[in-house]
């Protein structure tokens, strides 16, 4: 028998599991992967330099864009290294506000990745599910910001403006019933607090169902269970952060260890797992579905109680509000120069990170003094996941490679900047 000859495949960009645009180059022998070479920048777009020629307040926007199925995690971090560096701290309605919708995002891109990552190995069902809890969740990000995805929601100081009193509700349609579109605006009669509560309540009964058609599902298992094992030990070593870390049992959070915003206030717990696996990583991130669920009902229950501010009431960083702009002379002048000018930070040097739905998401800032940054340096909780590729797929077949970047979460908005 003729012995079998190594080959070289290139995997993706356009491969629809490459999730993006990754090129990987895979060297093999029959079906076994000996090496796999990850190929990045088919995605750069010099984010950090367009964010260095621009006044601060106008790059905000630029940080939705880099991981984007998480997008105010990542205006979270960018808004924190300015407010460092400002010295301002946001008042408390704003920063539980905030934690909500970090919350709310997670769970948004754990549905994404869950849904991705089991039509990637052969559960269809799963994505379906996914995108319809997904859709009420982006319904909330355009109720505050008007945009469903890139929200420039988060700014230095608070956020843009308080949680609306009323739902957009479904309009009647010759293509669903009176009692269909009755059901469907049950839920948007209140206000965003009561549809993000009504969402917070079914929930966890949803999560019941990707579990039930899942965690026992034995194809779900042969795919997952001893797939991509990363140590403890290594796994630090190779700078893994949030479920990648967590998934081989190190207990690291910063929502927990380095607390930002009101997260030292309220109660959750941090899932582990005890493998390494893929398998362990998907139950890690599971639970976090569940635990985000826990710290948005939570925040909901204190903004009801404590209605208040949710920007800092200083004009040479907030914009005044528009009725005080038509009206007052020393308001139109702060409005116009915020605008056109933005506002000089102090000079220094900070890092601000955030546990991100991938991990930990920070934002190195330097000042020298003027209105735009002199330095952003990003750093994305994917890259250091996509550089540890070759190791964890070595040995493996060519269809885990499949699970192993779907279980890493992988976007290439962060990863190639």
């Amino acid at each position: 028998m003729p012995e079998i000859e190594s080959f070289t495949v290139n995997f993706g960009p356009q491969h629809p599991a490459a999730h993006g645009v990754l090129r990987l180059v895979l060297e093999m022998e029959g079906e076994v992967i000996h090496k796999a070479d990850p190929h990045v920048g088919l995605l750069h777009r010099a984010t950090e330099k367009l964010a260095e020629t621009k006044p601060y307040n106008q790059s905000i926007g630029y940080m939705d864009r880099l991981d984007y199925v998480s997008m105010m995690c990542n205006e979270h971090g960018y808004v924190l290294a300015i407010e460092k560096l400002l010295g301002i701290t946001p008042p408390l309605r704003a920063q539980y506000i905030r934690v909500m919708f970090d919350e709310i995002t997670r769970i948004l891109n754990h549905l994404m990745w869950l849904g991705a990552h089991g039509l990637d190995i052969g559960a269809m069902t799963m994505f379906l599910y996914c995108f319809r809890e997904r859709e009420d969740l982006m319904d909330c990000y355009e109720a505050v910001s008007g945009t469903r995805m890139h929200a420039t929601y988060y700014r230095p100081g608070g956020v843009y403006r308080d949680l609306p009193d009323r739902m957009p509700q479904y309009e009647s349609s010759p293509y669903r019933s009176d009692k269909e579109l009755k059901e469907l605006n049950e839920a948007r009669s209140g206000s965003l607090l009561d549809f993000i509560e009504d969402f917070a309540n079914r929930f966890p009964a949803r999560i019941d169902e990707y579990e039930t058609l899942l965690t026992d599902n034995r194809i779900w298992k042969q795919r997952t269970v001893n797939i991509g094992v990363v140590s403890p030990e290594r796994a630090m070593q190779l700078g893994f952060s949030g479920p990648m870390l967590r998934g081989s049992g190190i207990v690291w959070d910063l929502r927990k260890h380095q607390p930002y915003e009101v997260y030292d206030r309220l109660d959750f717990d941090i899932p582990v797992g005890t493998n390494g696996d893929c398998y362990d990583r998907y139950l890690v991130r599971v639970e976090e579905l569940r635990q985000s669920t826990r710290i948005i009902k939570q925040c909901v229950d204190w903004l009801r109680k404590n209605p208040g501010p949710v920007v800092i009431d200083d004009h040479k960083i907030v914009p005044p509000r528009r009725i005080e702009m038509k009206d007052d002379m020393e308001s139109l002048i702060h409005h116009f120069k915020l605008f056109t000018e933005g506002y000089a930070v102090p000079e220094g040097e900070v890092y601000a990170a955030v546990e991100a739905p991938k991990g930990e998401f920070g934002v190195y800032l330097i000042s020298d003094g003027a209105n735009k940054p002199y330095r952003v340096k990003v750093r994305a909780p994917g890259f250091p996941h996509l550089a540890a590729m070759n190791e964890m797929v070595q040995g493996h077949m060519l269809a885990d490679v499949v699970a192993v970047i779907g279980t890493q979460d992988i976007v290439f908005g962060e990863i190639d900047r």
